[in-house]
């Protein structure tokens, strides 16, 4: 009697043991599409942490829209100093970021009125 137990726990744990290697084969073979989504997620995510609004890079360097190009450079020149004194690296960034976008928006305004 005990026997025939033991052989019934076998055959079962052996079924359940084949059932389980084959699901994780199974979730194995979709791995590999799963962590190239994750992937492109996580790059969408980074690309998007590094850009910054134009009225918060006003903001953060305190400028008015219609502030010119040399003042914008003063402010940041003024606040980048500053902050690799005495100041935080954090700052420092949001700094560098601010005066990135405000570039970018006044490369487009040149671009602009050369081509019209």
């Amino acid at each position: 009697m005990a026997a025939r137990i033991l052989a019934n726990l076998i055959v079962m744990g052996s079924g359940i043991m084949a059932r389980a290697l084959v699901q994780a084969y199974r979730q194995a073979l979709t791995m590999p599409q799963n962590l190239v989504l994750l992937k492109k997620q996580w790059q969408n995510m980074r690309r998007a942490s590094k850009i910054m609004a134009e009225p918060e890079a006003r903001q953060v360097l305190g400028v008015a829209e219609n502030s010119s190009w040399e003042e914008i450079l003063q402010k940041y020149d003024n606040l980048f100093e500053r902050n690799a004194k005495s100041g935080s690296f954090y700052l420092q960034s949001k700094v560098h970021r601010a005066k990135e976008c405000l570039e970018t928006v006044y490369q487009k305004k040149a671009e602009g009125t050369t081509e019209a």
